[in-house]
């Protein structure tokens, strides 16, 4: 039987999980919110880890159908996409089960909450289709793995639709239900979904248009139509290599947490990892010359030197305020009332970078306010805030060390390409053109990727306790 290992990075904003086999690869990954309960959280990022390696076996398994026919991997692609949708539709259920109960206890006036009701219908009925075709068609699992984010952005949308009146009431019965429909964990029957995605596949090329539309580009279609024509001789094969993955049992030999809840997770104290050990053995295993690293995650932000083994050599720590971190990212993208997802490409479009005072997440809404009142554009006010959270996080490298060899970027904010935009052009500034910078999709699961190698590798190590020091923001 096969061992596998599992490292959970158990964030203030996220939680990671990373499932690795006997030669380091990486075989899962699942991500989720962090929820008020940690417990709830680990399980439901190991969970969504575990449903991603049965697709990675999936596809491992029919390597040689691959090679000969390369559409079985645009296929299983395809199917972790639908398969994330059937996912997504039982989690909706249940939001809509809790949307129905707060909307009856907030409104006693029978006219009223009939009222409020048919509006949540109308508006469920209205995103439901959009949601489905980004699934099945722009691959939204991929883009965004979080449930309250893809329905909040959905259901803002379709409530700003309606007259003033309703907006206030609506998203309180939102606000009310969210919390408890994504605090639960939801133990999907994975072979009772994969088929049902299936299905779901099948209807999707058999109504496939046969001619190119308009705005399509002609190679797009030309592969389309091949995968359609082919799709059903596929799916028989398919559906075997399916079962086989369904029924496989995963064997978790050894496990290690980590990250800013760690301490709350339900592990043995020995299956304990610093986030900062965790972080730089992950990022090592990805590029093995990197001898600095530095995470910015949601609560705090770290820059760590690494030997030639990725064992910490030294560190510096901003963990007493979450200014320049992912919480800080959050709380301006509220404060200007748009996604996180859209303050990097904002920040992008700057002409200048406005000087930001402060990064104090306390003081960041009336400096926001003052700087739009005196009429500077919201890119240039980006620019200078990811300019500034750059600047704090260089401060931080220089005093753990400075740069050497190569650099590798770890963490949620390693995403925003604004942030990397400054990194890349500060690093070269102070360290010189040949310090080679890493940033990799994985990037925010390395220290789930840190804590899964040490749980294979089962040794204990300690962060060079001479090297404690931190910044008190």
């Amino acid at each position: 039987m096969n061992k596998y290992y599992l490292g959970v990075d158990l964030g203030s904003t996220t939680s990671k999980a990373v499932i690795i086999n006997e030669q380091d690869e990486i075989i899962g990954r699942g991500i989720t919110n962090t929820r008020s309960n940690y417990s709830v959280a680990a399980d439901i990022a190991r969970d969504e880890a575990i449903y991603n390696a049965r697709f990675s076996i999936l596809q491992k398994n029919i390597q040689k159908e691959i090679e000969f026919s390369p559409e079985f991997k645009k296929y299983i692609t395809d199917l972790e996409s639908v398969f994330q949708y059937e996912q997504f539709k039982v989690r909706l259920d249940r939001l809509g089960e809790e949307l129905v109960k707060t909307c009856n206890t907030m409104f006693v006036d029978e006219d009223k909450r009939k009222t409020m009701l048919g509006h949540l219908i109308n508006i469920r009925k209205a995103f439901k289709p959009v949601i489905k075709r980004d699934y099945l068609y722009n691959n939204l699992g991929s883009k965004n793995q979080f449930f309250r984010d893809i329905v909040s952005e959905k259901y803002n949308e379709e409530v700003n639709k309606l007259e003033m009146s309703l907006f206030e009431p609506l998203m309180t019965v939102w606000d009310k239900s969210i919390s408890p429909a994504e605090n639960e964990r939801v133990q999907f029957n994975f072979k009772e979904l994969i088929h049902k995605a299936m299905d779901e596949l099948k209807d999707k090329y058999k109504n496939l248009p046969d001619a190119s539309a308009e705005d399509t580009s002609i190679n797009f279609d030309a592969e389309m139509n091949l995968l359609k024509g082919k799709f059903d001789h596929v799916s028989d094969s398919l559906r075997k290599h399916i079962d086989e993955i369904a029924d496989l049992e995963f064997n978790i030999a050894n496990m290690t947490g980590t990250g800013y809840g760690r301490a709350l997770l339900p592990f043995p104290e020995d299956c304990i990892r610093s986030e900062i050990l965790c972080h730089a053995f992950g990022a090592h295993a990805v590029f093995p010359e990197t001898r600095t690293v530095l995470d910015i995650g949601g609560q705090d932000t770290k820059a760590i030197q690494v030997d030639k083994y990725g064992l910490v050599t030294s560190f510096q720590m901003n963990d007493r305020c979450a200014a320049g971190c992912g919480r800080y990212l959050g709380y301006i993208a509220d404060e200007m009332s748009i996604s996180i997802n859209e303050l990097g490409p904002m920040a992008m479009e700057s002409e200048k970078e406005v000087v930001i005072c402060s990064t104090c997440t306390v003081f960041a809404g009336a400096e926001l306010r003052e700087l739009t009142n005196l009429g500077e554009k919201r890119a240039d006010i980006l620019g200078g805030l990811h300019k500034a959270i750059i600047m704090r996080a260089m401060s931080l490298i220089a005093r753990s060390g400075g740069v050497f060899n190569e650099f590798t970027f770890t963490g949620g904010v390693a995403r925003n390409p604004a942030v990397i935009k400054y990194l890349a052009q500060l690093v070269k500034e102070n360290y010189g053109d040949n310090i080679k910078i890493n940033i990799h999709t994985d990037s925010i699961f390395m220290g789930a990727l840190g804590g899964a190698m040490f749980a294979r590798r089962n040794i204990a190590v300690e962060l060079p306790s001479a090297k404690k020091n931190k910044e008190v923001a």
